[in-house]
């Protein structure tokens, strides 16, 4: 198949070419306008109780949770004073008219404690926007400006999770286009300097802008039938220049072997489409597989990395294996330069492990655990406003609220009856939920209660619905927010009730996120061990070879949660890398990352074997072969771990916490697979298993992939 696409590409280079170009701006036409038509997304799982709860909270009672903050200071310094009353109460008329809010509540209206500062300085108007993500972000990104005021009377600021939400969008979309604007010269920089050739490094980037726009396109196709996240398109850029740029080197440096050994420019092309050209698709299949385990995640969010990983594959695999040859029969003249010299450094260091295999091997293997020791200290969190960075106007009104109200009304729990009960039992219900650790007071039809006592009333009005349907309001203290509110939502939902209750409001949602997330897990890492392990397989032919692969992927992924405990966690670096520790690592980018930087590490794993096996297929000698091929591949395998790695280091300079996770973590990652695994660790595991790297029953090894009887006889009858 790829000989046949090698010939196709030769013969007909210019039809290719032409072609490519017409597709190449067709999808950059489509493509560019993928991010109108892309969606964001909250921290909900669907199915759970507390999304049910969401869904009685919006039918029966008009509300929901209180998704948008006001933070009024009183500018005399009572926010009990006459003129800022009425002030308020005029900036909560204006409240009730705009766009998207079905609910507001100020503490001038509800006389709600909870709702005032400790000092008499500030209150809080929480409000509700009703829609989508996507809709009430845009219609924020209008309202937020105004809202923000000073007057003579009050000072506002505005908060709340959507605000919170959609600011980290904006942050995020800054630091990827500031990312990018930086990191795409660098790369093409660096190519030159690696090819030495300008013509070779401008093909190379042109396949991963191909990839790029490939998906994009494809990611807006999808959208009109399905939820796609606006975060794919982030990964689309960088994958897509990843691969892109790593299959053309693989294909551009094999067709510089190629010419090297003799043969002419045609014959050269096929024949480095047909052996690169087979890496690259096991390769791309690697990495798509990996991304697919996304799939078993309830959450478009996730869902959406793994729709943008096969597009990018696909895209990077055909611009690799179709364009570049075409463009190669063109002008692989002015990409030719003399073969490399038959020893290097990664040689040298292969020779040097493979002689003292278990010095070497032990010495690496130390450093490596004692880099990945951190995650056995591993915490899931909870976002909070700390993924901005400091300054940010939605994290500074979240931080005065901390730190000046007793309460933490923005994060009230809601506990929507779904069958009445009894007053009294109703009544003693909340008293009993006003007791549990971490609840500042709850709200109910018959009176606010704290410590169970009855305070107060509530707004009977608020807390029951035209058809009888009753929910109590469980306010959070601050101490309940800034400890584990996993352990606070339960203990609500272990309370005794004297009838079915749901249990939601945001502390719920991200609740049920994380446990759904979490209990998904197993299956995602089962499947992209089992997969990438069968695909290695199918690839060698040996059932020792993705054992050890896998163990070895594991190894620098361990490296990776490492770094990511010990610096975002617990803080160490913060002052240079400009964040604050929250003590704890929200759980669903790691499971991207585990799966983005298993495919890039397995990616290069590809790469290695499969030129490894060619030369011990060739000479029957496993430590030549392993030497030969790291001589041949370690090189490239580094130049383009290297380029991949600054692109991803690119986004530590961003403000979002999130990014910098992504760019620090798998940026360690790719460089430590690509130098202490693959060159030290890799050689040395060969070196001692010896013959039975090649070893699988006589049942299997006619499973294996093998390269086409017909295409080698069409090589050696036409491009000998």
């Amino acid at each position: 198949m790829l000989t046949r696409l090698g010939r196709l590409a030769v013969r007909h280079s210019r039809a290719v070419l032409l072609g490519f170009l017409l597709v190449f701006l067709g999808l950059g036409a489509y493509g560019a306008g993928a991010q109108g038509d892309l969606d964001l997304s909250r921290w909900d799982a669907p199915g759970t109780e507390s999304v049910h709860a969401g869904e009685r909270l919006r039918d029966d009672f008009g509300t929901g949770n209180p998704n948008l903050a006001l933070l009024v200071t009183a500018r005399d310094g009572d926010v009990d004073s006459p003129a800022t009353r009425r002030a308020a109460r005029e900036l909560t008329a204006e409240m009730e008219q705009l766009p998207l809010v079905t609910d507001v509540t100020a503490y001038w209206d509800a006389g709600s404690p909870a709702l005032r500062g400790e000092d008499g300085r500030r209150a809080l108007i929480l409000a509700r926007l009703e829609g989508t993500a996507t809709e009430t972000r845009e219609e924020l990104a209008a309202l937020s400006p105004e809202l923000t005021r000073t007057t003579p009377e009050l000072q506002v600021m505005v908060g709340g999770q959507e605000e919170i939400s959609r600011q980290v969008g904006e942050q995020a979309r800054a630091d990827f286009l500031r990312a990018e604007a930086f990191a795409l010269p660098a790369m093409i920089l660096l190519l030159i300097l690696v090819y030495r050739r300008t013509v070779a490094a401008l093909l190379t980037v042109a396949v991963g802008l191909f990839s790029v726009l490939g998906t994009l396109a494809g990611l807006r196709a999808l959208a009109q039938f399905t939820e796609v996240s606006q975060f794919a398109a982030n990964l689309a850029l960088v994958l897509g220049l990843g691969l892109g740029i790593d299959y053309s080197l693989f294909v551009i440096n094999r067709y510089r072997e190629e010419r090297g050994a003799g043969h002419e420019r045609p014959g050269a092309v096929v024949r480095a489409t047909a052996a690169a050209g087979r890496t690259v698709v096991f390769s791309g299949v690697t990495v798509a597989v990996s991304l697919c385990a996304l799939l078993v995640f309830p959450f478009f969010f996730l869902r959406s990395f793994a729709y943008a990983g096969v597009l990018v594959v696909v895209a990077a695999v055909a611009g690799a294996v179709l364009f570049l040859p075409a463009a190669l029969a063109r002008w692989g003249h002015r990409v030719e330069r003399p073969a490399a010299p038959a020893s290097g450094f990664w040689h040298r260091t292969a020779l040097a492990a493979m002689r003292r295999p278990v010095a070497a091997g032990g010495a690496v293997l130390a450093v490596l655990l004692v880099a990945a020791s951190p995650l056995l200290g591993l915490r899931f969190g909870l976002p909070d406003e700390r993924t901005l960075p400091e300054g940010t106007s939605s994290r500074t009104a979240s931080e005065i609220v901390h730190r000046e109200f007793a309460a933490e009304p923005t994060d009230t729990v809601q506990v929507v009856f779904e069958r009445p009960a009894e007053l009294a039992a109703t009544r003693a219900y909340a008293a009993e939920l006003s007791r549990l650790p971490g609840v500042h007071q709850v709200d109910a039809p018959a009176g606010a209660f704290r410590e169970g006592r009855r305070v107060g009333q509530a707004g009977q009005d608020r807390l029951t619905a035209q058809g009888g349907g009753v929910r109590l309001a469980v306010v959070p203290a601050q101490e309940a927010m800034n400890g584990d509110v996993p352990a606070f939502v339960e203990r609500i939902r272990d309370t005794a009730a004297p009838a079915p209750v749901l249990v939601g409001g945001y502390p719920a949602e991200t609740t049920d996120f994380r446990a759904t997330l979490l209990d998904r897990l197993p299956l995602a890492v089962a499947l992209v061990l089992a997969a990438t392990y069968v695909i290695l397989f199918l690839m060698t032919g040996s059932v020792l070879l993705p054992a050890k692969a896998t163990v070895l992927n594991l190894l620098s992924l361990s490296v990776m949660f490492g770094c990511l405990v010990w610096v975002f966690q617990e803080g160490h670096l913060s002052g240079p890398l400009g964040f604050t520790p929250t003590g704890s690592i929200e759980p669903s980018i790691p499971v991207l990352m585990f799966c983005v930087a298993y495919g890039l590490s397995m990616d290069y794993e590809v790469f290695l074997l499969a030129r490894i096996k060619e030369e011990h297929e060739r000479t029957g000698d496993t430590e030549r072969a392993v030497a030969e091929g790291i001589r041949r591949s370690a090189p490239l395998i580094t130049a383009a771990a290297g380029i991949l790695a600054l692109s991803f280091l690119s986004y530590a300079t961003g403000g979002v916490v999130f990014l910098k996770e992504l760019g620090i973590g798998t940026a360690v990652t790719i460089l430590v697979d690509a130098t202490l695994i693959r060159v030290v660790l890799l050689p040395v595991t060969m070196r001692l298993a010896g013959r039975a790297n090649w070893w699988a029953p006589r049942a299997l090894r006619r499973l294996r992939i093998r390269e086409d009887a017909e295409a080698r006889e069409v090589l050696r009858r036409e491009y000998v």
